[in-house]
This record gives C-alpha cells, sequence and structure tokens, in this order.
C-alpha cells in the first residue's frame, strides 16, 4: 500500500469521527436549549410560588395584627365595664 493509500484512509477515518462529532455537537445544543427552557419555565414557577407564599404570609400578618385589635377592644370594653361598675 503506498503512502497516498494510508493517507487517504487515515483521513477517511478522520473524516468520519469529525462527522460523528458534529453530531454529538448538535445533540448537545439540542439538549442545552430543552434544559435552558426548562429551567426558564422552573424560575417562573418558582416566581409564582413565591408570591403565593407572600400573599399567605401578608395574610397571617393581616389576621395577627386584627387579633391584636379585638384583643385591645376586648380589653378596653372590660375595663370600661369595670369602670361603670365601680362608679
Amino acid at each position: 500500500m503506498d503512502d497516498y493509500e494510508v493517507l487517504a484512509e487515515e483521513l477517511s477515518k478522520l473524516d468520519d469521527k469529525w462527522r460523528d462529532l458534529e453530531e454529538r455537537v448538535a445533540e448537545v445544543e439540542r439538549v442545552n436549549a430543552r434544559l435552558e427552557e426548562a429551567a426558564l419555565t422552573t424560575a417562573r414557577a418558582l416566581g409564582e410560588v413565591s408570591h403565593l407564599w407572600d400573599a399567605v404570609y401578608e395574610a397571617m400578618r393581616r389576621e395577627r395584627v386584627e387579633d391584636e385589635i379585638y384583643s385591645e377592644r376586648d380589653r378596653d370594653a372590660a375595663r370600661e365595664r369595670r369602670s361603670e361598675s365601680a362608679d
């Protein structure tokens, strides 16, 4: 076998390897695009969950404030009754 035939075979093998590598890179790019899309979807969903938890905490805070207001009203009413009965 002549040198040019050996060289031609090696180049042919390299060409096959190069095509295989290009296919793999293309597949990696497709997978990467899907992963990026999934990451964006996840980020949006986490944002929505965070917003809902903020609403829950705000409702709990409001309830606690309302409970304190009602407790103060009850205490004030009890004091007023006591002062009226003491008179």
